[in-house]
């Protein structure tokens, strides 16, 4: 690909070249992209009338929500408590299952009608929303904390495991092979030659996936799998808006502190 020079001031200046050369074919893109745009909003069926109808709803709701009621701050303790065991026990296991899924689903590594397995299952884990996954679990086991760490086990999977599996794929081969070279068998080349290669990325995926999980366990325990998600989905129930915001404001602040913490030990890894 050629990039385009220009001459500025009697110097040689760079100019990226666009993604797309030909102008012509580049500006019918951006038309097409346009034309089905409009075409996408006009023809959804929005009743306006309703929606007229529920702004001075939502005006009573958020009148009702302020000030924030934080007197029942032991229920919300407790809600928090629980999507902190949830998020830690699915991040745990989600790992752990994901790391032979992960070998399983690298190409340099397994035999093909294994890797076939293994980019089959992180498909199907990645196939669906975790508030699917939940309200599914929720009607197998019943509402509760089981439901929400069995979907966000499900959750892990399908994001650590193929993340872990690019990872390994990238690995630097000339180390397997003088593993291999020496003699060692399977077992050892992978503890020697490939696992310290992705130890950091696995690392870090399992920490990111952590704060991942805690923010996926507000969402859902709305449908019944446990945590804050049912505390606030109470609240709305029972017309407790402002019990309702003073949750919300607490989840704000819980994930900002994770994401601070989370943030800082992934910097001291890599």
């Amino acid at each position: 690909m050629t990039s385009s020079v220009e001459k500025t001031t009697g110097h040689r200046t760079w100019k990226k070249p666009p993604f797309i050369a030909n102008p012509a074919i580049r500006w019918a893109i951006i038309l097409g992209v346009l034309a089905y745009v409009v075409w996408a909003v006009t023809s959804l069926p929005f009743n306006w009338e309703r929606i007229q109808e529920g702004i001075p709803r939502a005006i009573r709701i958020f009148k009702g929500a302020f000030p924030p009621d934080m007197i029942r701050g032991e229920l919300v303790l407790q809600g928090f408590l629980e999507s902190i065991k949830i998020a830690i026990v699915a991040t745990l296991a989600g790992v752990m299952l994901s790391v032979p899924i992960a070998f399983a689903a690298a190409s340099n590594i397994a035999p093909k009608w294994l890797y076939n397995i293994g980019r089959a299952t992180i498909i199907i884990a990645r196939s669906f929303h975790p508030v699917i996954v939940a309200i599914l679990f929720v009607k197998a086991v019943g509402f509760g904390p089981l439901a929400g760490i069995l979907t966000l086990t499900i959750y892990s999977i399908g994001f650590v495991a193929k993340m872990l599996a690019e990872r390994i794929e990238e690995i630097d081969w000339g180390q397997v092979e003088a593993i291999r070279a020496a003699g060692g068998g399977t077992f050892i080349t992978m503890l020697y030659a490939v696992i310290p290669q992705i130890m950091p990325r696995q690392i870090g995926l399992s920490i990111y996936q952590l704060d991942s999980n805690l923010r996926a366990s507000a969402v859902v325990g709305i449908v019944g799998a446990g945590g804050i998600g049912s505390t606030l989905m109470n609240a709305f129930r029972r017309y407790d808006y402002d019990f309702a915001l003073a949750i919300t404001l607490c989840i704000i602040g819980v994930i900002l502190i994770s994401e601070a913490i989370s943030g800082r030990i992934r910097r001291n890894i890599w």
